[in-house]
């Protein structure tokens, strides 16, 4: 009975044959680069935790103390509210235009045409079975945060204020920008805002019994925009 032979790595075997070891992969190490980027998200993403956790708690010593730098990152693009688990359904339809002046060179300012700014979403959500956030709700939302940091008299009290302010003219501006076009230097908008009739069995926003609201038409005042905007 012949005994069984082991083969040493490196080691000649009958037949002219050296049996080679297989080699171990190289340890893969981040470099330095890759380590401050991992640690850079990281720190970034415990920031921002913390900041919209102060901002959908209560009100407390730190948030109250902190209020200001939680807003900056909170708003507009972080901001956080309970309609998801409490919703409040929309009780009016608001549909909103945009006009802009044009000084010529021989000094007459020329006024445009109103632009329907709500139009370009409507038509980006209807027959769409799944419309873009932006479409549903970047416009509505500006606007509704204007009404909630300007009140009826369009004056800005606050810093948030005046960042509406800016985001609601720069969506307008845009708007304008990319479907018609030209030069302007100042925009205005006006808000016309029709209340939704409640169903014919009492049910639903608007319902009360009350009677119905009349639609109101409301014209900011003209914003001047920057060069940059046009």
């Amino acid at each position: 009975m012949r005994e069984a032979r082991t083969e040493k790595p490196g080691e000649a075997v009958p037949g002219g044959i050296e049996t080679v070891e297989p080699s171990k992969p190289p340890p893969v190490l981040l470099n330095a680069g890759t380590s401050a980027a991992v640690t850079l998200c990281l720190a970034t993403a415990l920031v921002h935790v913390l900041l919209v956790f102060l901002h959908v708690a209560p009100p407390n010593p730190l948030s109250r103390q902190y209020s200001r730098q939680i807003n900056a990152w909170v708003f507009p693009l972080f901001e956080q509210n309970w309609r998801l688990f409490a919703p409040d359904p929309e009780s009016v339809n608001r549909q909103i235009s945009a006009r802009t002046t044009h000084t010529t060179p021989d000094g007459r300012v020329r006024v445009s045409g109103w632009f329907d700014l709500s139009g370009i979403d409507d038509s980006a959500v209807e027959h769409d079975a799944f419309p873009s956030h932006t479409a549903q709700n970047m416009l509505r939302r500006a606007w509704s945060s204007y009404l909630e940091t300007h009140g009826d008299d369009d004056r800005p009290r606050s810093e948030r204020a005046l960042m509406m302010q800016k985001y609601l003219t720069d969506i307008a501006v845009d708007r304008i920008t990319r479907h018609r076009g030209g030069a302007f230097e100042s925009v205005q908008l006006r808000v016309v805002t029709v209340p939704i009739a409640a169903p014919a069995d009492g049910s639903g926003p608007g319902s009360s019994g009350a009677a119905p609201k009349p639609v109101d038409t409301r014209y900011l005042s003209w914003w001047k925009v920057t060069s940059h905007g046009n």
